[in-house]
C-alpha cells in the first residue's frame, strides 16, 4: 500500500494548536498515517507503516526528539 497509497479521500486533522499553523495528520487504511505541511499541504506528504508510526511516537513521548536546554 505504501508506494501507492490514495489520499483523495483522507481526513486531514490539524495538531497546531488553535492556530492551526502546523502538522496535519490523516489516518488511513490498514493502520497507515499520512502527515503533512499544514503550512503548505501540496508540499508533499510522508506516509508512515504501523510499525514506523509505532516507533515515532514512542520516541516522542520518550523525549527521544526533544532539543537539548
Amino acid at each position: 500500500m505504501k508506494g501507492n497509497v490514495d489520499l483523495a479521500g483522507a481526513n486531514w486533522r490539524a495538531t497546531g494548536g488553535p492556530t492551526g499553523n502546523g502538522v496535519e495528520v490523516a489516518l488511513l487504511a490498514d493502520g497507515y498515517v499520512a502527515l503533512r505541511n499544514g503550512n503548505d499541504p501540496d508540499s508533499g506528504v510522508l506516509i508512515f507503516t504501523p510499525a514506523e508510526w509505532t516507533a515515532f511516537t514512542a520516541g516522542v513521548q520518550d523525549g527521544e526528539f526533544d532539543r537539548p536546554q
